[in-house]
């Protein structure tokens, strides 16, 4: 099998593998949608659990996406620096977009910016937006893809405080973040934080984040208690299962940092919305893969 031929198979799986993304959700945000099912005592919450349960079962059963917004597609894709497919790749992955755009179906929702035209196909000018990271020395790839929606993307923002200000300051504007269009985003929510030199660092590793694992900590064991920290904040906010009250507000914060100018301190948060649809797949340089996110599942 030449090269274009092998490129078409994996415009063919990273097709399906999205169109199943935007209808079941990742192994680790199922298991933590029911954890926090069976520790609500709310009726009403309880209620809307028992429906988001009921949603993705009939999601599964009828093969249509979890969510009437279907987001706008992303991919962050470490790719190896051996891995013998780079050539073309990037055109492989945006038409892999436009196929899962058929058979899922996706809702058409690349707008052209200033043509206001909307493309019918979720790909345009730099859309999917896709984030490159090469693996020095590797042979394989490895994609997250992930449907951000509308309601999940409004709260996030980013703010370079001033020198003096601290973590304490980059804490408060999460929590003001969260307190002010939380609600939104159709909780129980994933929040990505991330700290950095600059604005568009903090901005990328906050979507970075919610990447994670739902239930993993960051290595450094001073950002690890800050996320417990923060969770407990935010869970007392009393948001609740799509904002109408509960005892849980979120499934996680996961924050991800990277050194800094020692005057400047920027923070940027992003979240994800109780149907997380986020999937990572991995390719061997056969381009066998692996669904990491959804065991069990073929494709």
């Amino acid at each position: 099998m030449d090269a274009r031929s092998r490129l078409s198979r994996l415009t063919d799986v990273v097709a399906h593998f999205t169109s199943l993304v935007s209808r079941r959700l990742p192994d680790d945000v199922t298991s933590r949608l029911k954890a926090l099912a069976e520790a609500e005592t709310t009726p009403m919450a309880t209620m809307i659990y028992q429906t988001m349960r009921r949603n993705q079962e009939l999601a599964e059963k009828l093969k249509r996406p979890s969510c009437q917004d279907t987001g706008l597609v992303q991919i962050f894709a470490t790719v190896g620096s051996h891995f013998p497919y780079t050539d073309g790749l990037s055109e492989a992955l945006k038409a892999s977009i436009a196929e899962a755009t058929r058979i899922a179906p996706l809702r058409h929702n690349t707008v052209e910016t200033f043509d206001e035209f909307n493309t019918g196909t979720n790909v345009g000018s730099k859309s999917p937006w896709i984030y490159w990271d090469v693996a020095e020395g590797r042979d394989d790839l490895t994609l997250h893809v992930y449907l951000a929606g509308g309601g999940c993307s409004l709260p996030g923002q980013g703010k370079t405080l001033m020198p003096g200000e601290g973590y304490e300051a980059a804490m408060r504007f999460v929590l003001d973040v969260m307190t002010s269009y939380g609600l939104n985003a159709c909780p129980p929510l994933l929040v990505g934080v991330g700290i950095g030199s600059s604005i568009d660092a903090a901005s990328y590793m906050s979507k970075l984040a919610l990447m994670r694992p739902v239930g993993s900590h960051a290595s450094n064991p001073k950002v690890a208690q800050l996320e417990d920290d923060l969770q407990e904040a935010i869970d007392s906010i009393g948001l609740g299962p799509q904002g109408l009250g509960g005892s849980g507000s979120t499934m996680g914060v996961n924050i991800e940092n990277s050194a800094r100018h020692p005057s400047v301190l920027s923070v940027a948060v992003n979240t994800g919305c109780w149907s997380h649809r986020r999937g990572t797949i991995h390719f061997d340089k056969d381009l066998s893969y692996e669904l990491i996110t959804h065991k069990g599942v073929e494709l």
